[in-house]
């Protein structure tokens, strides 16, 4: 890529996958400068199958990586031209691709080889091969499909707890989750953070922070989204924003153009 900057070409995965991956996104990046970023905590996990130059992500100095899910934001730094394939894994998706507890996984960074072995240097050798970007998106597809649905099943209460924090918000209570489930409190702690990685109480926060930046693009005024979402002020809004994405609402509100001024 001679022209400096990122291009990217996505595809939706494939109907097999979808529970699992909620992006495929092949890339090219070069930039004259190094460019440092800091990357949000949301609620699934991110797969680099990175070819070319090294990058720092999470502290550690990497190409291909990934890991479980954070409860803050982690700031990556990308040197030289890399390009590959960027997936985004569902928690269950990471659960079964991995086949560890995902508890073990929570807020590292890995290079691929230490989280999938032999597998890893296979599909990289494969990736590197392919004609296109879109040949990529089709192989890692295929690939990420067989490793995935071969993996550990995933416990049907904790499928289903994690539907409701999502479909809530992350507004749910976690002892009304496990009342409905018939678990205690410390029960379902464990066994969220066997699949999912983070306690129930800390993933709902990641998803209502997720929730919050949805709406503020959307336009909505700062006060609104934080009483919908169920901030206790905006106060608290803005320390969550800081923890898990290192931004404000106000750097996510996109700003009024003022009278006059061409959009």
């Amino acid at each position: 890529m001679s022209t400096p900057g990122v291009a990217m070409v996505e595809a939706a995965p494939s109907a097999a996958l979808r529970p699992y991956v909620t992006r495929l996104a092949a890339y090219r990046e070069h930039h004259p400068a190094p460019v440092v970023r800091s990357e949000m905590a949301m609620p699934g996990a991110v797969l680099i199958l990175a070819l070319g130059a090294p990058m720092e992500a999470g502290g550690r100095r990497v190409t291909a990586f990934s890991g479980g899910l954070s409860d803050r934001f982690t700031v990556t730094r990308t040197e030289g031209p890399c390009e590959g394939v960027e997936v985004l894994l569902t928690p269950f998706g990471a659960r079964r691709l991995y086949a560890v507890p995902m508890r073990h996984l929570t807020n590292l960074v890995l290079p691929l080889d230490e989280l999938l072995g032999p597998w890893a240097g296979t599909v990289l050798d494969r990736l590197a091969s392919m004609p296109s970007w879109h040949d990529r998106l089709a192989l890692v597809d295929s690939l990420l499909c067989a490793r995935i649905l071969s993996g550990p099943a995933v416990r049907p209460e904790v499928r289903w707890a994690w539907a409701r924090l999502l479909e809530s918000g992350g507004r749910l209570g976690v002892s009304s989750l496990a009342e409905t489930l018939g678990w205690s409190h410390r029960h379902l702690v464990a066994r969220f953070q066997e699949e999912i990685g983070l306690p129930p109480k800390t993933a709902a926060r990641v998803i209502r922070f997720g929730r919050a930046r949805r709406l503020l693009r959307s336009g909505q005024a700062i006060a609104t989204v934080a009483a919908d979402c169920g901030f206790y002020d905006q106060a608290h809004m803005n320390r969550e924003f800081r923890v898990l994405g290192d931004t404000t609402p106000g750097q996510i509100r996109p700003r009024a153009t003022p009278a006059g001024e061409a959009c």
